[in-house]
């Protein structure tokens, strides 16, 4: 720094020639540099002063940052980090085929408290009581005034529940988030999609593990990140399946039936667009399995896989398939149908007496047990089983549900000639509605043995061929006139040239031998017979017609007449247009030249 003199020498001796005070001259310089130096001392602490300020001023800024952060986001509880594998609670979207959501997750909370921080915990669990009602309060207010530190209240609460919660304002009394599974459409397809429940849980979170169905199937598939949130796409119809499910409800209640199922199948894919088991369940609020009595009277119980029944005149179109397709017979060869049919001990009977012989079409028209029981003595046992094992009545429904292997088929310990002959029209072989759909599809698409999914598939899986496809054509339009002038007259549906078979079977009693008075009525149909598109196999459990003087229990009036109702209501839905009828022509009557 450059200093200047208090006593410039130039300055001194001018002012001494000029008779002025040279002493003058040192105070107004030291007086100017005291001036330069206050201000360059007040500049110096000004700024320092300005910095000061803006630090507090950032400070106090970011601090109210934060607090007004804290205020505008909910509260949650710290997590304590653990050494174990983070829970991985993100679960993907369950679809139907057309995108609309069957199975979706919803954020919740947890309610668990930590007794020592509580005030006042007696008051808390009547309070809690309240709340929950299903809470047992004596329980609780040992827990919460015992040595325990940590106790789940609920697993899962409403936001309204929470706010209920909140207003009690006991400190140890905690949240924690949750992500829950949700059906949004209650019960419609509970047995397809099962159901779900939480698997490992943490305070933090928790993991959605499905308990049954295709939830637990693809339990794996659904909680890998890798697949990036996509959805499961099921084969399903959403308002396919809740018309399904609605007539067949309607209809277990007209018939006065013990319960019921439905399988609707496209032929060429094997897709099952509708699978319906009554009664169900709501998949939100799954109940807890029978612990005793006969597991076929659950809610859980899906009779459309696990259900395996006797079911009846259905199996005669694959006997019948069989000898045609051996060049045993032909539609117009006659089988000897007088009886009663006797094998032993045993006798076979048919429902009304036909005579003494009926066409092989008549054989199927009719329903008769001792025209079928004939032709399948001239198959014989050996050929009969290997041609139901190609049809897959010896294995369980390769279907993507977890309950599948349970619906494996009862076969006879011993296949002789008299089992070949009931086998031959439904008994002695019990087998699944799935399993009968499966057949039925095979006949229907020309042959070609057709394999059930569950899940939606963009282009057809070609199976092995088990018959014919000229055989194959037999076959349909024999279904076609058993609608026409059969068993089956209930299921004419107008617009759509309906094919199919009845079936009525005695209800096997668990102390032996069959119930008199209890059946087992199903209706397998294809649609549009001409060119079939979808099968519909419909089961009862002891249906009673009674609207006659007597109760009537055969196929051909119960169930029937639901089978045909849902092709009514559901082919509109499939996008197939009912054929119109043809009109005379209207005739032109010339009245003047």
């Amino acid at each position: 720094m450059i200093r200047t003199p208090l006593r410039p020498l130039a300055r001194i001796l001018a002012a001494r020639e000029k008779g002025e005070n040279p002493d003058a001259i040192e105070r107004e310089n030291i007086r100017q540099r005291h001036e330069t130096m206050r201000d360059r001392a007040r500049i110096r602490a000004e700024g320092r002063l300005f910095l000061l300020g803006a630090t507090f001023f950032m400070a106090f800024a970011v601090v109210g940052a934060r607090m007004g952060l804290l205020a505008a986001t909910e509260p949650m509880e710290p997590e304590v980090p653990a050494l174990a594998a983070p829970i991985i609670a993100e679960r993907a979207d369950i679809t139907d085929r057309r995108g609309r959501i069957l199975a979706t997750n919803l954020v919740t909370h947890s309610l668990y408290a930590q007794p020592p921080r509580m005030v006042d915990p007696v008051r808390v669990a009547r309070a809690l009581g309240a709340i929950f009602p299903d809470l047992d309060v004596k329980r609780l207010t040992r827990d919460f005034t015992g040595a325990r530190k940590f106790v789940w209240v609920k697993k899962k609460i409403s936001p309204e529940q929470m706010q209920l919660v909140h207003e009690i304002g006991d400190p140890g009394l905690l949240f924690g988030p949750r992500e829950m599974r949700l059906y949004p459409n209650g019960a419609v397809a509970a047995h397809v999609l099962g159901g779900a429940s939480f698997g490992r849980e943490g305070v933090a979170s928790a993991e959605v593990v499905g308990t049954a169905g295709v939830e637990k199937v693809f339990d794996g598939w659904l909680r890998d990140p890798a697949n990036g949130g996509a959805p499961l796409e099921l084969s399903l119809d959403l308002t396919v399946q809740s018309a399904v499910e609605d007539v067949l409800a309607g209809g277990i209640n007209l018939m006065n039936a013990k319960a019921g199922t439905a399988i609707l199948m496209d032929v060429t894919t094997g897709e099952v667009v509708a699978m319906a088991s009554l009664p169900d369940f709501d998949p939100n609020t799954r109940p807890a399995p029978l612990t005793k009595g006969d597991a076929g009277d659950s809610p859980l119980f899906n009779r459309a896989v696990q259900g395996v029944y006797e079911l009846g005149s259905t199996f005669k179109i694959f006997t019948i398939g069989q000898a045609l397709e051996l060049g045993l017979v032909n539609v117009n060869t006659m089988i000897e149908t007088k009886g009663p049919l006797v094998w032993g001990k045993y006798r076979i009977r048919d429902f009304h007496d036909y005579g003494k012989q009926l066409s092989v079409m008549d054989v199927i028209v009719k329903s008769s047990n001792i025209g079928t029981a004939h032709i399948a003595q001239m198959i014989g046992a050996d050929r009969q089983q290997q041609f139901l094992k190609s049809l897959g009545f010896f294995d369980t429904v390769p279907i993507e549900l977890v309950e599948a292997p349970t619906g494996r088929p009862l076969l006879p310990p011993k296949w002789s000639e008299i089992s070949t002959m009931t086998i031959s029209y439904g008994h002695g072989l019990s087998a699944s509605p799935l399993h009968l759909a499966a057949a039925y599809a095979t006949i229907a698409n020309g042959g070609t043995k057709v394999t059930p999914t569950i899940l939606k598939r963009t282009a057809p899986v070609s199976g092995e061929r088990v018959l014919s496809a000229q055989t194959a054509g037999i076959l349909r339009e024999m279904l076609r006139q058993v609608v026409l002038r059969g068993t089956a007259t209930f299921g004419e549906v107008p617009g759509y040239d309906v094919g199919g078979k009845t079936g009525t079977a005695d209800k096997p009693n668990p102390k032996g031998g069959y119930y008199k008075d209890k059946v087992i009525a199903t209706f397998a149909s294809v649609f549009p017979s001409a060119a079939p598109k979808y099968v519909l196999v419909v089961t009862l459990d002891e249906p009673v017609e009674t609207s006659g003087s007597e109760p009537r229990r055969t196929a051909g009036w119960t169930a029937v007449p639901v089978g045909a109702e849902i092709i009514r209501r559901t082919a509109p839905l499939l996008g197939l247009r009912p054929a119109l009828e043809p009109t005379a022509q209207a005739e032109v009557t010339l009245v003047r030249n």
